[in-house]
């Protein structure tokens, strides 16, 4: 039995998470910001809705990216070396989440970012939590990324592209950025190839859990990045 979550009911142990269903922990308790970063400090993060009341989920094992082993191909680098996209953070949040939403992907049908997950988001991003990184094509938007940082802790949430290489390459460019900026983990939360092919792993829970509480209390990240002192020069 899926524990139901009222507005003011507090998550059950991660330990309860459903692991014959994806890690599948909780339904309801709405998503407002208090909530969100209260799961997300827990290793908790919603994905899908059923009957509109969002699904919560804490996977065994998860899957993470430590910065420093961020895997740069030789034509990724090559990529980032042209200057074919320029990137840009946090100037388009919506249109991110708006990408990530409407690009087909393999094996899925539909998507989980729901017009009441978007509204939540970018209230997280106008609260200075979550963030964008962009990139763009003679000025068009034609890839990116969205997560949230908490402390010196990155969750990523979904990324998109419409040509080749563009979440790619925001998705080096934020690394860079996290690494300048002393993050110790991003969370992928479920396997993909596509992650593993740029150096994520997973790694029990519990593992994932003790790394973020220590990363979560390395101080307050709340803040824009509309400006990066320390944007890479490739």
């Amino acid at each position: 039995m899926i524990p139901f979550l009222g507005p003011l009911d507090v998550f059950p142990p991660v330990e309860m998470a459903r692991e014959d269903m994806g890690g599948l922990l909780a339904v309801g308790g709405g998503l407002l910001p208090d909530r969100l970063l209260d799961a997300y400090r827990q290793g908790i993060f919603p994905w899908g809705t059923v009957d509109g009341l969002p699904l919560w989920y804490s996977p065994d094992p998860r899957m993470v990216l430590f910065p420093e082993e961020f895997r740069l191909t030789r034509s990724l680098n090559k990529t980032l070396r042209s200057g074919k996209f320029a990137v840009r953070f946090d100037t388009n949040f919506a249109g991110v989440m708006d990408g990530c939403a409407t690009t087909p992907r393999i094996g899925q049908d539909g998507t989980w970012i729901t017009p009441v997950m978007k509204d939540a988001y970018v209230r997280l991003h106008e609260l200075g939590w979550a963030h964008s990184v962009e990139s763009y094509e003679d000025g068009t938007l034609v890839g990116g990324l969205y997560g949230l940082a908490i402390g010196r802790m990155f969750y990523g949430e979904s990324m998109f592209s419409h040509r080749t290489d563009a979440s790619k390459v925001a998705f080096a460019h934020l690394v860079r950025y996290l690494v300048a900026n002393q993050f110790g983990m991003i969370d992928c939360q479920m396997h993909t190839d596509h992650l593993a092919s740029l150096g994520g792993r997973e790694i029990p829970r519990d593992a994932f859990l003790t790394c973020l509480t220590a990363l979560t209390a390395a101080g307050s990240s709340r803040a824009s990045w509309s400006t990066s002192p320390h944007d890479p020069a490739w």
